[in-house]
């Protein structure tokens, strides 16, 4: 699964990287963070229409991580919908809707996965490793968003809609395997567009989900980013070999 991962760089980087057209004004207030957890507020990518011109454009919005389905009674099912697994993509009803239309790309600096502890190796706990590109470029993990609807509230109030995300895991790559059985899947910068586009259809999609992604490198680091009150450049440091 992937449940943490590294999101700091600015926003005008990612709008560059990504050619964004418009950034929403409450991404400008999200501070970067080296340890997204379940729940936090994320960076989408999504291609949807301008509200003043109704031309489909690039943006980089916010999101809740975790996704909520619009049949939802409360949001609080988000917090076990922060994954989606392409063996069941386009048939579990949370996550078929959104996969044929509300497509998006959540931009990170790398994840973190945590290695099992190994007795043979004389390790005891698990090791969390940080996987990002070896160039330090910017991944694209790909995920779906929604829309739910606070029936409680007013329907002129502006926080009634709450926009919430879940990013895709596949099979891990035979060099990735031995620390998790499992990986965000993980999109090149050439399948954006294609990922994005709202009107192109589950069917013509799905080969994307065994696309290649980029190559990463994997650093062990400190169990520091095993809680989630932490977070700073510190955490995605390469951890000291023991004297």
């Amino acid at each position: 699964m992937c449940g943490r991962y590294a999101s700091f760089r600015e926003d005008q980087a990612l709008a560059d990287e990504f050619a964004v057209a418009q950034v929403a004004d409450d991404v400008r207030l999200l501070p970067p963070s080296w340890n997204v957890a379940p729940t936090d507020g994320v960076r989408i990518v999504v291609e949807r229409a301008d509200r003043a011109t109704g031309e489909i454009t690039r943006q980089l919005r916010l999101a809740r991580w975790g996704l909520v389905p619009s049949w939802a009674k409360d949001p609080s099912v988000g917090a076990r919908m922060i994954n989606a697994r392409v063996e069941s993509l386009a048939d579990k009803p949370a996550f078929a809707r959104p996969f044929a239309a509300r497509r998006t790309l959540l931009p990170a600096d790398g994840y973190y996965e945590w290695q099992a502890p190994s007795p043979a190796a004389g390790t005891r706990r698990k090791q969390p490793f940080y996987l990002h590109p070896a160039d330090d470029g910017v991944v694209a993990l790909a995920g779906l968003y929604e829309f739910w609807k606070d029936p409680a509230k007013a329907e002129d109030d502006p926080s009634r809609w709450l926009v919430s995300a879940t990013v895709i895991t596949r099979p891990a790559t035979p060099e990735l395997a031995h620390i998790h059985d499992r990986q965000p899947l993980l999109l090149a910068k050439g399948d954006w567009a294609a990922w994005l586009d709202p009107a192109r259809g589950a069917e013509r999609t799905l080969p994307l989900l065994r696309a290649d992604g980029p190559r990463l490198v994997a650093t062990p680091v400190s169990t520091a980013v095993n809680a989630v009150a932490n977070d700073g450049p510190e955490l995605v440091e390469p951890l000291e070999p023991p004297a």
